[in-house]
């Protein structure tokens, strides 16, 4: 029973997933703290308010229904997506590109359907015939 742990446990898979976890959950503790002590403060000085949450309350047979709380979320969200993007991701793609052309790889062309390529080599056959 212990082999069979071991076993599972030294999967490439397996190591491979909690080293991902691990830094992931690291990453996503920088790029919050990028939002909430830089971007949203900036958005504080230019709007006033460092979120939404007290913008359009609605009280329903005393029930708040805070919307403003859900734009917060979702400002937020938009603005780590965007963090992520354009700090990880642009500048990741853009390095990539560049290892890649100094090996000389180049990207493979798109694939064409052998039953594709027929077709078309039948239907121009077709239309050089039909002008004679």
């Amino acid at each position: 029973m212990l082999k069979g742990f071991k076993e599972f446990i030294m999967k490439g898979n397996v190591v491979d997933l909690a080293v991902a976890v691990v830094i992931g959950a690291a990453f996503g503790a920088v790029i919050n703290s990028l939002v909430e002590n830089i971007i949203m403060p900036l958005i504080a000085a230019v709007v006033g308010s460092p979120n939404f949450d007290s913008f359009l309350i609605v009280g329903i047979n005393g029930v708040d229904i805070k919307f403003g709380v859900f734009l917060t979320v979702l400002v937020n969200f938009i603005l780590i997506a965007a963090a992520i993007y354009f700090l990880v991701v642009v500048p990741m793609k853009h390095l990539e590109e560049k290892r890649q052309a100094r090996l000389g790889v180049e990207e493979p062309g798109e694939e064409i359907d052998p039953q594709l390529a027929l077709l078309a080599e039948i239907r121009d056959e077709l239309r050089t015939n039909r002008t004679v």
